[in-house]
């Protein structure tokens, strides 16, 4: 049996998009037998550190994570286009990511809050050492230019 570990989770802390309690989540990951699993609440960190002693209590190897929403131009812009921000799941690969990623959170909810939470490439570019980055959803970047027929603007998006 191949071992697999999802990236992408919503937890209740993700208002109107999860529903997922952390100890039912971590009680079903033990019973299907995985070993990791990761949370990546929308814009939002509030549930790490209980999600982080849970798993670790559980035997459950617990990967931080979030999914941010990056600024269509900069984080601090505040403008009806910037209400077109898209998706990007970002995981903490060690200490060093996870201060990044608490860093980029917060500020994106005390610089560049529009809507939602938002951070901005500059951010990103600032402080992506230790994160690994997912695409996310149809939402994310790649998705997006996919869903309008762009495949080589996909291709090049970094």
């Amino acid at each position: 049996m191949s071992k697999f570990t999802h990236l992408h989770v919503h937890t209740e802390y993700s208002l109107l998009d999860g529903s997922a309690k952390i100890k039912d989540l971590l009680d079903r990951t033990k019973e299907l037998g995985m070993d990791s699993i990761a949370i990546t609440d929308h814009g939002a960190m509030f549930g790490v550190i209980d999600f982080y002693k849970a798993a670790k209590e559980k035997g459950v190897k617990p990967i931080v994570g979030c999914e941010v929403y990056v600024a269509a131009r900069t984080r601090f812009d505040k403008e009806p286009i910037d209400a077109k921000s898209y998706h990007l799941v970002l995981l903490a690969e060690n200490n060093e990511g996870y201060q990044n990623l608490i860093k980029m959170v917060s500020l994106a909810y005390t610089e560049g809050f529009y809507r939602r939470p938002r951070i901005d490439l500059d951010l990103l570019r600032d402080n992506h050492k230790g994160l690994i980055a997912l695409g996310a959803c149809l939402a994310g970047p790649v998705s997006r230019k996919l869903l309008n027929d762009e495949y080589d603007a996909a291709r090049e998006m970094r």
